[in-house]
């Protein structure tokens, strides 16, 4: 199976192509930034297709990442994905960037893996994953007080918003391991897009909150006919 992978949901625009017989991305590229994704993207698809000597009609599948992340970010990628997917008649896959966060780790450790991503105003977008990498809760936002209850006993904390975590974690309490990275591995991005089922990961949109910038009521226009 071919996967083509893409993630622009937060500080990473990237992309892969993966062959599953051989284990490994042909190709893959990842440049670190907070804005300027929907710009970047298409050249960094092209560019990546093209070094795995790919057609879009050579893949199998394409997977996005669809949050929880940045508003714009997602709109860009699964706008993209959904477009490339309906042209080459390919299905489209939806993966979390929690998942994507803790995909390295699962199965690998006896213990839990927290993920935390930085949602601003000392709050964090957080999930935990069991050894066996089901999921211990749903995708939830939470203060940084919260995360750091609900991460105790986890073996590590990944994410963008682990410095906040370990910024506020008890000194009488053990600490798992941080690691502080602003986005995920877009191989492992393009791994569970082939693993995951089509119809259990629609690349929809994962918000967990409503934007910080939304319409005022008293602003709108009454429509003139």
């Amino acid at each position: 199976m071919r996967v083509l992978a893409i993630d622009t949901a937060l500080a990473a625009c990237s992309a892969a192509v993966l062959d599953t017989e051989r284990g490994e991305p042909l190709a893959c590229e990842s440049h670190p930034m907070i804005r300027g994704h929907a710009e970047a993207l298409l050249p960094l698809v092209g560019r990546v297709m093209q070094q795995a000597k790919c057609r879009f009609v050579d893949l199998d599948r394409i997977a996005v990442t669809v949050g929880p992340g940045s508003f714009t970010g997602l709109r860009v990628g699964i706008a993209a994905a959904r477009s490339m997917a309906l042209a080459a008649k390919r299905p489209a896959i939806g993966i979390t960037t929690l998942q994507a966060y803790a995909a390295p780790y699962l199965g690998s450790e006896s213990q839990r893996t927290a993920v935390a991503i930085d949602a601003r105003h000392q709050h964090v977008y957080f999930q935990l994953f069991a050894a066996d990498g089901s999921p211990v809760a749903e995708p939830d936002i939470l203060s940084v007080d919260e995360a750091i209850t609900a991460g105790k006993g986890a073996a590590r904390v990944i994410g963008s918003g682990a410095p906040l975590l370990s910024g506020g974690w008890p000194a009488q309490e053990p600490a798992p391991l941080f690691d502080p990275r602003p986005a995920p591995d877009i191989a492992w991005v393009a791994r569970l897009g082939a693993a995951t089922r089509e119809a259990s990961a629609p690349p929809k949109p994962l918000y967990i909150r409503r934007p910080d910038a939304r319409p005022q009521d008293g602003a709108w226009i009454a429509r003139q006919c």
